[in-house]
C-alpha cells in the first residue's frame, strides 16, 4: 500500500498513533470517573473501576492491561524487534475492539 516508507516509518508511526490514542483514552475515563466521584490516577486504576462499573466487559479485560504494560514498554524501545512486537499487537482486532467499545460507551454518556 505505502511501498516508498520503510518498514521502521511504519511501525514508529502506527506504535505513537497507539500512544496517543491509549492516552486520551485513559484521560477521558479518568474524567468521566472524577464526574462520578471516582479519583483513578493511574491508567490501570482507572481501568479497573471501569471494569468494576461493568462500563467494559470482562472479555476484554486482559486486551486493557495488556495495552496498558505496551504502553509502558513503548518508551523503553531501543531496538526493531520489541518495536515490532508491539505493532503486531496493536494492530490486533482485540485492541482495536476495545477501543472501539471505549468509544463507544463514552459517546452514549
Amino acid at each position: 500500500m505505502f511501498n516508498f516508507l520503510s518498514e521502521e516509518l511504519i511501525i514508529e508511526v502506527a506504535t505513537k498513533r497507539f500512544e496517543y490514542t491509549f492516552e486520551s483514552m485513559w484521560q477521558a475515563l479518568k474524567e468521566y470517573l472524577r464526574v462520578e466521584g471516582i479519583d483513578c490516577p493511574t491508567p490501570l486504576k482507572c481501568f479497573k473501576e471501569i471494569f468494576k462499573i461493568g462500563m467494559i466487559e470482562e472479555n476484554q479485560e486482559s486486551v486493557f492491561i495488556d495495552m496498558i504494560e505496551k504502553r509502558n514498554q513503548m518508551v523503553h524501545i531501543y531496538d526493531l524487534k520489541r518495536a515490532q512486537e508491539i505493532y503486531e499487537f496493536i494492530k490486533t482486532d482485540a485492541v482495536f475492539s476495545a477501543i472501539q467499545t471505549v468509544y463507544n460507551k463514552l459517546k452514549d454518556i
